[in-house]
């Protein structure tokens, strides 16, 4: 079994798994020779294109996973958003949610909609050999329904905060809605080969504890513990750090978490789960002497710890030298090998 398999369970490994979150994308001049023959939605929905994206990107830096390339957005689509992706923007929905009306035009979600993406899943497994899983992954509850009401991306989530305070029955059905939709995908994915799957609620930081609690967690509980037993699965948000003793209890195996909190600390507020994180991207801006000290210190945190998989507390940014993820994946092994060696 994988190293980050047996992370992912908690089980003694010999050295700390490694992989990072965006590990392919437009740090990558493969990638982004790529994205100037083929727009992003077009290149989310060809799976030989994908699987290949995905393959390439976890050998060039030798991660101990792989996580698929696709996007959150591609859900929302499948269920009558018209989602676009203009160049040099961000994301954006033109048929944003803002009735209870709105809600109920939102198509329940068929998992032919996305063979595309369960395609190549099974592509990257024949691409990817028995020796590097990979992650297939979804948006969580919360920033799925931000998107969907906000019309796209958004730094304070106020239109999404206003529709939960001002219409609850409407959230309500959104939540349900997503929850299912959510639960079927990512049963798909693993149908078709993915040996784990991870929950973006990247968002879900926005809100206060008592609502996230009471508005979100139960619909993000339901997908998880919709996931068929024994599937390693991955909880991850920014910002959560007054939200951690709930995620302890949201169903995932593993609990991803951002660099504003220190790992120690946040794993002491979790319990006994494991922990996916948390270099800051940005250190990886940084010369060779530093990130060695910053990713050291988050191996000191872990203690050597059952349940620790290495991770970035966000993505890839895109301006990171390819030269310096490598460098971090090869010592991050190395040393958490050294520090478990008698």
């Amino acid at each position: 079994m994988s190293v980050f398999l047996q992370a992912c369970r908690r089980e003694p490994v010999e050295c700390t798994p490694v992989w990072l979150m965006r590990q392919a994308g437009r740090y990558m001049p493969q990638y982004r020779a790529l994205r100037e023959r083929v727009p992003f939605l077009d290149l989310c929905r060809t799976p030989d294109l994908a699987a290949k994206v995905t393959v390439d990107a976890a050998r060039e830096i030798g991660a101990d996973a792989a996580i698929l390339f696709s996007d959150i957005l591609l859900l929302p689509g499948a269920m009558g958003a018209q989602v676009e992706f203009p160049e040099g923007g961000g994301p954006a929905i033109r048929n944003p949610v803002r009735t209870e009306a709105d809600v109920a035009s939102l198509l329940p979600f068929e998992t032919g909609s996305l063979a595309c993406v369960y395609e190549a899943i099974r592509l990257c497994k024949a691409g990817l050999g028995a020796g590097i899983p990979l992650i297939g992954f979804a948006g969580g509850p919360f920033t799925l329904a931000s998107y969907l009401i906000e019309g796209g991306g958004s730094t304070d989530h106020l239109a999404a905060r206003s529709f939960l305070y001002g219409n609850p029955s409407a959230w309500r059905a959104l939540m349900e809605k997503l929850a299912a939709a959510l639960s079927l995908h990512l049963r798909a994915q693993i149908e078709a080969g993915a040996d784990a799957v991870m929950l973006f609620d990247s968002w879900a930081g926005a809100l206060p504890p008592q609502e996230y609690r009471t508005q979100v967690l139960p619909h993000t509980r339901r997908v998880f513990e919709s996931l068929p037993p024994g599937t390693p699965s991955i909880h991850f948000g920014t910002q959560l750090a007054g939200h951690l003793r709930d995620l302890a209890g949201c169903g995932a195996s593993v609990v991803g978490v951002d660099h504003r909190i220190d790992l120690d600390a946040a794993w002491e507020a979790l319990g006994p789960v494991a922990i996916q994180g948390n270099l800051d991207p940005a250190v990886l801006l940084a010369d060779r002497q530093t990130i060695e000290r910053h990713a050291s210190e988050i191996l000191s945190r872990a203690g050597g710890r059952p349940g620790h998989i290495f991770n970035l507390g966000h993505g890839v940014l895109p301006r990171t030298p390819v030269e310096s993820v490598k460098f971090l994946v090869d010592f991050v092994r190395e040393e958490s090998r050294r520090r478990r060696t008698p």
